[in-house]
């Protein structure tokens, strides 16, 4: 059954939720919904006292590693570490805390190309049970094209059923943003959860557009189960007005 996963998105050292598709590298500054007075440690102690397992901790662009590592500190193997992962620093995230690293960018080179052998290099230092993939998308001709480098640039790499099959055998999970709506909280992307449902060989998590309870039932009942949802924005402790997060926590519960 569909579980809520937390989240933790840090933004120059802070917690923030943050429109991700405004987000850019031109210096200019995204559209922020929301940035907490708290550090990111305590929104992972809050996790590890409702013993949430499964929740990502995402660095959106530098300036981010003192709060990452206290966060990871603070809820030592229950936080999944994002955000410019690469072969020479996984294993110190992973020695830091982190129950898995999630890798998107270092997956591609400059131009967008898929580049198989960077995901061998990882695979061989972290180990397939400790990495998750992360196929953030945008919606793209029916279908679903992966976007890296905080989602400005698009890649040769389209979600489909054989892309999540062949990935499969390379990690324990899959992340999967859909970046067309994340932090918009107007609704989840149907037909991607759908598709996820359907296609996805391992555990996946998606996230983007969630916004109430009711967005979980969807969820649940469009993958059977199969996919769980992170929600963000809406969320009261992130200054959201949709759904609270003792709802989730009660929704957890009567899930298992």
């Amino acid at each position: 059954m569909t579980q809520f996963r937390p989240c933790i998105d840090l933004h120059q050292g802070a917690v923030k939720q943050i429109v991700g598709s405004s987000l850019r590298d031109d210096g200019s500054a995204p559209t922020t919904n929301f940035t907490s007075e708290q550090p990111a440690a305590y929104f992972a102690e809050m996790y590890r006292a409702d013993a949430l397992t499964g929740g990502h901790l995402i660095q959106l662009g530098p300036g981010n590693e003192a709060a990452a590592a206290s966060a990871l500190a603070a809820y030592p193997q229950g936080l999944q570490l994002g955000g410019g992962i690469r072969p020479e620093n996984a294993l110190r995230w992973l020695d830091a805390g982190a129950s898995h690293v999630i890798v998107t960018s270092w997956l591609f080179d400059a131009d967008g190309h898929f580049q198989l052998e960077r995901l061998c290099g990882l695979l061989a230092e972290v180990g397939r049970e400790r990495l998750v993939i992360d196929l953030s998308c945008r919606a793209r001709a029916g279908s679903w094209l992966v976007v890296s480098q905080r989602w400005q640039q698009s890649t040769d790499l389209w979600v489909d059923a054989a892309t999540l099959q062949e990935l499969s055998s390379y990690c324990a999970e899959f992340l999967i943003h859909a970046a067309d709506v994340e932090g918009k909280c107007s609704g989840i992307d149907a037909g991607l959860v759908a598709y996820l449902g359907q296609h996805a060989p391992l555990p996946t998590t998606y996230a983007g557009g969630g916004r109430s309870l009711e967005d979980l039932e969807q969820v649940n009942a469009l993958s059977g189960g199969r996919v769980d949802l992170t929600i963000g924005s809406a969320l009261d402790i992130f200054g959201g007005s949709g759904v609270t997060y003792r709802q989730c926590i009660e929704w957890n519960r009567l899930a298992r």
